[in-house]
């Protein structure tokens, strides 16, 4: 896919409607629907330092000063299931924004395969993100009446390990959690850092929730992060389900645990409380 140029990604940039091609067929069974009931939600413009990206975003109808969650997008970009967990913050009292962090280099809704994927996620830089992340709490402020001083985060596989890196980003976030982010890999240019880097300097205290069967993230990884952070203030902590694999919490994939899903779910709400969230 071409990449998009600067004016293209501010007039052609949309949320997805349903799922990105390349996760079809769905697991029907599993989905979790929420309703926007009581709630504003839908697609918004996140200004940014070149333009705009598009976001989805969904709070409560009434009330003002709502702690804000970051929901931080799988390599399949901001599809129904990303849309619906923000459903799920809003329920629950908070503004819940997930922008679309790759439109720049390519709108993966459209793509069929992962392996076309790929290549348009590589070209992203953490820099970018972590700017538009910023914006996006900005906007959250100023628009959408949200408390800039009460910020939680948490993504999912590619957002995963961005999660981990924002919280080491900005140091106001009041806590995140990573959802089966890559801990360690090959740095680039564009990509310069992996969680491994910063846990032992991070302040920010992360929930890690990762599989023990996951084949991608191997679990030698995943403890020799957790040895880091002991030198760290940040009281971060990684929890292993022993028998999960990668994205056992996306309930339209085959990969999907529930018991294992709606645990992770209660100790995020549970780290966001103990966290002032």
């Amino acid at each position: 896919m071409k990449e998009l140029t600067r004016r293209q990604f501010i007039t052609t940039a949309t949320i997805a409607t349903g799922f990105t091609l390349a996760v079809q067929p769905i697991s029907s069974a599993t989905v979790i629907k929420t309703d926007s009931k009581g709630l504003v939600a839908g697609a918004v413009k996140i200004p940014v330092k070149d333009g705009e990206i598009p976001a989805y975003r969904a709070q409560p109808e009434t009330g003002e000063n709502f702690p804000i969650v970051l929901v931080i997008q799988e390599i399949f970009g901001v599809h129904e299931h990303i849309q619906d967990i923000t459903r799920r913050f809003a329920k629950l009292g908070y503004l819940a924004i997930a922008p679309e962090l790759f439109i720049r280099q390519g709108d993966v809704s459209k793509l069929s395969s992962i392996d076309e994927i790929r290549p348009i996620v590589a070209k992203v830089p953490d820099a970018q993100v972590l700017s538009d992340l910023d914006s996006t709490v900005n906007w959250a402020a100023k628009s959408a009446k949200g408390n800039p001083n009460r910020v939680g985060i948490t993504g999912f596989c590619w957002g995963g390990r961005i999660t981990w890196l924002y919280a080491a980003h900005n140091p106001k976030v009041k806590a995140g959690v990573a959802w089966y982010g890559r801990l360690v890999g090959d740095r680039t240019a564009l990509q310069p850092q992996y969680p491994i880097d910063i846990v032992s300097k991070l302040t920010v205290p992360v929930l890690g929730l990762y599989g023990g069967q996951d084949t991608g993230i191997p679990v030698n990884t995943v403890e020799q992060v957790r040895e880091k952070l002991k030198s760290s203030t940040s009281k971060s902590e990684i929890v292993v389900y022993p028998d999960a694999p990668h994205a056992f919490f996306a309930d339209y994939r085959p990969s999907y645990r529930e018991a294992d899903a709606k645990d992770g779910w209660k100790r995020l709400q549970a780290w966001f409380k103990q966290h002032q969230l």
